[in-house]
Parts: structure tokens; sequence; C-alpha cells
């Protein structure tokens, strides 16, 4: 259960947008990092802590355990894009775990401020982002668009055959990732465009695994644009 969370409301909210924090990360992280979405106006933005603590760090969370299916971090420096792929892939159940948790947080969110599925942003950074991606596919309804930084489609072959909506997608990675590498941008807007879904995306130079002011630009302009 997410019990955690920091919260910003600028006027009368008419959408709400959940950031989700990435792996051995934190809420107040992400604030930190996101500021400038919560200038939005009529909008509740809540940032959530996971209801997991890290396994690589203690002062920090994580939405489910990496080393579950990577014990080796693997990940980290696989030769080849196909064993990245599918280290990814193994990740279903953990993925679904994050599903379960972050749709039951969204739904009294929603209800309480008599939102619907189309007034719900999902945005993440990293795992976050996976999160955000996974979720916003397994919705039961289409919400109004999914944000990831530094992010990928994982469980990509569940995802295929289970998926139940075709959000609107905002894709944003650094050239210069070097946790989740550049290749994860293509792989993902062509994944994600083969399930219908529209689906726009940008590269930044000389940026590596992180948020940039440049990033919440292009965040901030999608969400109004799809408000």
């Amino acid at each position: 259960m997410i019990e955690e969370e920091i919260v910003h409301i600028n006027g009368y909210p008419k959408k709400l947008i959940i950031f989700l924090h990435g792996y051995q990360d934190c809420a107040g992280h992400i604030d930190h990092k996101s500021i400038g979405l919560q200038d939005l106006r009529d909008t509740a933005l809540h940032i959530p802590e996971a209801p997991f603590i890290s396994e690589v760090d203690k002062t920090t969370r994580q939405w489910f355990s990496i080393r579950q299916f990577d014990p080796n971090d693997k990940r980290r420096d696989t030769p080849s894009w196909q064993e990245f792929v599918e280290l990814y892939n193994k990740m279903t159940v953990g993925m679904e775990t994050a599903y379960q948790n972050i749709m039951e947080y969204a739904d009294i969110l929603l209800n309480e401020y008599q939102l619907d599925y189309s007034d719900l942003f999902l945005c993440g950074f990293s795992q976050g982002a996976m999160c955000a991606i996974y979720s916003g596919l397994m919705c039961p309804l289409k919400i109004a668009g999914v944000i990831s930084f530094g992010g990928l489609l994982a469980a990509q072959g569940y995802v295929e055959q289970h998926y139940n909506s075709r959000p609107d997608f905002l894709l944003l990675h650094g050239k210069d990732d070097n946790k989740i590498r550049i290749e994860a941008l293509k792989f993902t807007e062509e994944n994600l465009r083969n399930l219908g879904c529209n689906t726009e995306i940008w590269a930044f130079d000389n940026t590596p695994h992180k948020i940039t002011d440049e990033g919440i630009a292009k965040a901030k302009d999608f969400i109004i644009r799809h408000s």
C-alpha cells in the first residue's frame, strides 16, 4: 500500500498528475526535480513514496525488486541490446505488483477529486517511468497521458498480450544515459506505436540518466495540450 506522498495543489483540480520516483530514489528527490509541474493551473500533483524499502539503500524506496530478476546487475553492462531487453522482460511479476499498488492509489485520488481516468496523467523517472508506461497500458480505461523520463517498456511480451488501453505517450531520454541506454527510446516508441498509441519522443544531447529542465518544459507542454 502507498501511504506516504508529497502533494501540490494549484487552484481547483481539474486534472491529476501522479509522478513516480525511480529505483533507489524517493519522493523528496522527485519533488525537487519536478519543480514547474506544480505551477500548472487547476492541477493536483501527487508524488507518492514507493511502498517497498530499497534492497540496495535502506534510506530509499523501490516499486519492486530489481535484483529478484537481475541479481548480478547484468543489465548495466550486458553487451547486446537483445539481452538487455530480455532482462527487463523477466520483470512482469514486479511490474504487475507495482501496477496494482499504483492504480489502487490512483483510484482513491480520482474519487477524492471527483475526476475520471481521462483526467489522469502518469509520469515517472527510471523505474517509475517503467511503472507509468506499464500502468497506462494496463489501465482498464484510457488515461489522459503518460510521461516517461529515462524509461523503458518492460514486460513487453506480457503487455502485448494483455494491454487494455492506448494512452498518448511522451518519451524523454538523455543521449548519454548510462543506466537505461538510449536504444530504449526507439524500442519503446516503436512498440507503443505498434500497439496503436500516439507517441512523442525527445532525446537530449549531453544528458545522462536524469530529469532536466528541458524535459520538464516538454512535460508541461504535453499536459497542457492533453488537458
